[in-house]
């Protein structure tokens, strides 16, 4: 956490000045205010920031905290005393701060879980209901255990799909670096020679040399290419933050084959373990619901999930608007309503997460067979062009000596 310099008045009218660390000048305000100080004057302390490498909380550490806390709670160990050694034995300062942080917060009355909501933007709304929910149940335990389980299944299926895109994007890589190597370096050298020998060029030489010119050149290899490079990345990255890019760019990869199969996979499977997660563990169905479709990443998804929670409210069952977008497989509707008429909705969601994180498996194994032909296929076809087109004079050299 960063420091801030204060100056605030006291109800006495005494002015005081001091140092205070919070988060961002909101934070420290919302603190002061608390200590009943009327504040003139907060500053960013620039002095004390320090840069640090490899201080981000991330999704791991929480998982591994979790787990810690599930099992020092369910040890008997009191809240107070299980949150001061995961300060403690934190790693990262970032860990420390905000442990020590919920830990302060609860000595002056606070439940953990408003400790929690301080930071969402690294624990998240299901992470901070799920507790919430525990602690109203006096289960935070099994709870913990819960989120830590949901957490690491999580992180699993994300890994899944990045290391299914790691290898074609490698592959991707290195070929279009050969082309441009071929292109700037080799057929250059090739143009030196028939420059030497005169005469016409076949068309398909012709174009090869211009388009090695055009790479090569200052303007066209490097102004205009980095140009293009970049203001397409800047315009995808600028309509992918506005609602309607999101929800079109999902459509879109939703319809794509094998690449829609796979996300739409990913989708239930996520859908059902955050669902069945978060009911299992005492979440009303409503507010499970408006969690689900804000952690679902797909906004095609999220549109229909808000759907349902409003067909819930209006009397209908979570069912009919899932079946109506058809974006999940009927099997998975299916037993969703079985779950619904049968009472235990959560169970059946989670033997659907189960079932549909091998469908991912096997999905992302099918996807890596498919791409790695066509990018062979990719790389083979690009150098076979470049060579064919710069040996073709040659043979044409030779037909022309043998007659």
């Amino acid at each position: 956490m960063a420091k801030f310099n204060y100056v605030a008045v006291e109800p006495t009218g005494n002015e005081v000045k001091g140092v205070i660390e919070g988060r961002s000048k909101d934070d420290v305000l919302k603190v002061l205010k608390n200590r009943r100080l009327t504040v003139k004057e907060v500053k960013r302390d620039w002095k004390s920031f320090e840069i640090s490498f490899g201080n981000k909380v991330t999704p791991e550490d929480i998982v591994i905290i979790t787990r810690q806390l599930a099992t020092m709670i369910s040890s008997g160990l009191p809240i107070m005393k299980a949150l001061d050694i995961i300060a403690s034995q934190a790693s990262k300062k970032n860990i420390r701060d905000i442990f020590e942080d919920i830990k302060n917060q609860i000595e002056q009355g606070a439940p953990f879980s408003r400790g929690l909501e301080k930071y969402r933007d690294i624990f998240g709304d299901l992470y901070i209901n799920m507790v919430r929910a525990g602690e109203a149940g006096g289960l935070l335990d099994t709870i913990l255990d819960r989120l830590a389980g949901y957490m690491e299944k999580s992180i699993s299926l994300k890994r899944k799909v990045k290391a299914a895109m790691m290898y074609p994007s490698i592959v991707l890589i290195v070929a279009v670096t050969v082309v441009w190597g071929l292109m700037v370096f080799i057929i250059p050298k090739f143009k030196e020679m028939y420059d030497g020998f005169g005469g016409t060029l076949p068309a398909l030489t012709q174009f090869t040399i211009s388009l090695s010119n055009f790479l090569s050149s200052w303007y066209g290899g490097g102004i205009i290419f980095a140009a293009i490079v970049v203001a397409s990345v800047s315009i995808s990255f600028a309509y992918r933050k506005t609602e309607n890019g999101r929800y079109t760019i999902d459509q879109f990869l939703l319809r794509v084959p094998k690449i829609g199969d796979l996300l739409r996979k990913v989708a239930v499977s996520k859908f059902s373990r955050t669902l069945g997660t978060l009911l299992s563990s005492g979440v009303p169905i409503l507010e499970a619901l408006d969690i689900v479709a804000k952690t679902s990443g797909n906004k095609v998804v999220e549109k229909h999930l808000l759907k349902s929670k409003i067909d819930i409210e209006s009397g209908k069952n979570i069912v009919y608007p899932l079946e109506k977008a058809k974006i999940f497989p009927p099997m998975v509707t299916q037993m969703i309503s079985v779950g619904e008429e049968t009472g235990s909705l959560d169970q059946m969601l989670t033997k659907i997460s189960d079932f549909y994180d091998d469908e991912v498996d096997r999905a992302v194994e099918g996807l890596t067979k498919l791409i790695e032909p066509m990018l062979m296929l990719f790389v083979g076809g690009a150098v076979g062009f470049v060579i064919i087109a710069m040996y073709l004079p040659i043979f044409k050299m030779g037909d022309a000596i043998a007659k």
